[in-house]
């Protein structure tokens, strides 16, 4: 299992970081986001969505829906062509059961990325080359994000964060 801690300062440490895992994504990315109430998975999906082509107003949590989808677009790398993003929040799901019925099997197999808040409550569903992120507050704007995942793809992710630090 390849892992990385970084920390950031600010908001937009936060926001930048987010910026960078989304110019290192690749299709069919599954990225478990974890933390407490208010740690910033919500942010730090805004900042990715945006870095992906989402407009900032139409990215929020998907709490009351359970899941919102967006559509973006790659980064140069992957031909800057459509890209759909499927934007979960479990934290309200009573089962497993209810979560395949929003379709979420088909999504996280498919080539677009999905990004899971509360994604723990999943996790057995969840592919096995999954980019776990999760996130602590370490004061009122600064956080500490812990990068964890196995497979080739995810520890390249990594890797390519780790350099850009």
């Amino acid at each position: 299992m390849t892992k990385l801690e970084i920390l950031t300062q600010n908001l937009q440490e936060t926001d930048d970081l987010a910026r960078r895992v989304a110019t290192s994504s690749f299709p069919g990315l599954v990225i478990c986001l974890t933390g407490n109430l208010g740690a910033g998975k919500t942010r730090f999906s805004k900042a990715y969505c945006t870095a992906l082509g989402v407009s900032k107003e139409e990215v929020n949590s998907p709490t009351f829906v359970l899941i919102q989808e967006y559509l973006g677009r790659w980064p140069e790398k992957h031909g800057s062509r459509p890209l759909t993003i499927y934007h979960f929040d479990t934290y309200r799901l009573k089962d497993l059961d209810e979560f395949c019925e929003l379709g979420a099997e088909e999504m996280l197999s498919g080539n677009g990325i999905c990004l899971l808040e509360w994604g723990e409550r999943v996790a057995e569903m969840l592919p096995a080359d999954t980019l776990y992120i999760t996130i602590e507050a370490t004061s009122e704007t600064s956080r500490r994000f812990t990068f964890r995942g196995d497979g080739e793809q995810i520890s390249n992710l990594i890797e390519q964060l780790s350099i850009a630090q």
